[in-house]
């Protein structure tokens, strides 16, 4: 029976890919167990205080008294039911059912101040969760995270036992506290190799639009920033001043990626008002002088400092305005900024229509029922996860032939991480960057554009939350 070159290479790939990361699983991540035990039991302690207050307040002693019995705050469908049917709220998001949402981004966009303590006590207890977990897995003093390359449909890795794939590091607190648990062994220091917007470069491996090639190949320009300037009609962006980088990460995490993955200008929408710039979801107009979000003014040509006031002065007064101005930022996105893009996601949609399947770069096929979304994201999330293992794999034979000190302990979504030996250190990189963006294009002949890898060294006996 003859076989597809490219099935035996993807075999091969996974097959060295299990062998690499069994290595990463036995080493293990030192944990300091002490300091686990002693935050939990003081986020309990916190957990307890806040929650009690929450019950104390106005909010839910009406909430109590319009029930006439024992309230849940745990539960979004007695939540739901005093929000959206008894006080008449307006839902900004909706479940699968048709209900409104209780979850953080909908109770956030509500702006009722009692419910910062509950969506506070919430993020608390999944910090708490993820001590609980380390204690209960570890062994030793370590964890042995278990990597899998057998269950996604994308082909991607997943993580159990405990799953540090989903520990934070987007939330300044739960980032410190959860891998401020997780160390080096003794005299060693942690390092992170992260691949710099791989999906957007893999992405451009498969629908070769010019206009994002261009991005990828001049590193003076940057398409977040100037996502930003179209959004919030300013000149430009300087991302020294943290109000600019605030409205570039807005930008980037709140439209870019997301239209990139297949969502749309209205979510677009709240999750910018939302998460990011702070400004009402209302219908009526925007107030001047709202102070959401301070905004710097030195350098670019705004006449006011709150964003607020600018895109009054911008004749964008209210979300409504805003939704709509984003809606023509979409159409503009796709038919004018990245019209192959928009053109090869069509291709790729009909193709699956008509055989039933996808086939990534990397020689592996996707099947079965798929959404226009899955079809567009598998092949890309795939096929840059496999980047990624491939220079895993290599990484662990250098480390394994040359019975180098420094070990492979673990890897998430587009990094890889290290317990370094620093002595070590000055011979590892270069050889690090080598394998990871000189061997690889060579290796893989339809990556068209550069790679890059950002490369965070913490301190020596410092843990993952500290900063090198």
């Amino acid at each position: 029976m003859n076989i597809h070159p490219k099935t035996q290479q993807a075999y091969q790939l996974l097959h060295d890919g299990v062998i690499a990361l069994a290595r990463a699983e036995r080493q293990g991540i030192r944990l300091d167990v002490d300091y686990t035990r002693r935050k939990y039991r003081q986020l309990t302690r916190k957990i307890e205080g806040i929650e009690n207050k929450f019950l104390q307040s106005k909010f839910c002693v009406d909430w109590k008294r319009k029930a006439k019995k024992e309230i849940n705050p745990n539960s979004g469908k007695q939540l739901a039911w005093y929000l959206y049917d008894v006080l008449n709220l307006t839902p900004v998001k909706t479940t699968p059912s048709g209900q409104g949402s209780t979850d953080e981004d909908a109770l956030s966009a509500l702006n009722i101040p009692e419910l910062d303590d509950l969506l506070y006590s919430r993020k608390l207890k999944k910090i708490r969760d993820y001590l609980d977990l380390f204690q209960r897995e570890q062994v030793d003093g370590y964890i042995h995270p278990v990597f899998n390359l057998h269950f996604a449909r994308t082909f991607r890795s997943s993580c159990d036992s405990p799953n540090i794939q989903n520990t934070p590091k987007r939330d300044d607190e739960a980032e410190k506290i959860v891998r401020g648990a997780l160390f080096p062994r003794p005299g060693h220091q942690l390092l992170e190799v992260d691949y710099s917007g791989l999906e957007v470069r893999i992405a451009a491996c498969y629908h070769n639009d010019p206009t994002m090639i261009k991005y990828i190949n001049d590193p003076k320009s940057d398409m977040h920033s100037d996502m930003a300037c179209q959004i919030f009609k300013i000149d430009d962006i300087d991302k020294s001043i943290p109000s600019h980088y605030t409205l570039r990460q807005a930008a980037k995490n709140g439209f870019v990626f997301p239209q990139f993955y297949g969502d749309y200008y209205k979510n677009n929408a709240i999750s910018i008002c939302n998460d990011w710039v702070k400004l009402p979801q209302t219908s009526w107009k925007w107030g001047q002088g709202i102070r959401f979000m301070p905004l710097i003014v030195e350098d670019i040509t705004i006449p006011y400092n709150t964003i607020s006031d600018h895109l009054i002065y911008e004749k964008i007064k209210s979300f409504n305005a805003f939704e709509k101005h984003l809606q023509d930022i979409e159409y503009d996105f796709w038919h004018n900024r990245f019209s192959e893009y928009a053109k090869w996601k069509e291709r790729w949609w009909q193709g699956y229509q008509k055989y039933g399947y996808i086939d990534m770069k990397t020689g592996f096929r996707c099947g079965g029922v798929m959404s226009r979304n899955d079809c567009i994201n598998y092949p890309v999330q795939g096929a840059a996860f496999h980047c990624l293992l491939w220079s895993l794999i290599k990484l662990d034979r250098l480390l394994t032939v040359g019975e180098l000190d420094t070990k492979i302990i673990g890897q998430i979504h587009d990094s890889i991480i290290l317990d370094m030996n620093p002595d070590e250190r000055d011979y590892l990189i270069p050889q690090i960057r080598r394998i990871t963006c000189e061997k690889l294009p060579e290796a893989w002949d339809w990556i068209i554009v550069p790679l890059d890898v950002d490369i965070e060294l913490h301190p020596v006996d410092g843990s993952w939350a500290d900063k090198g």
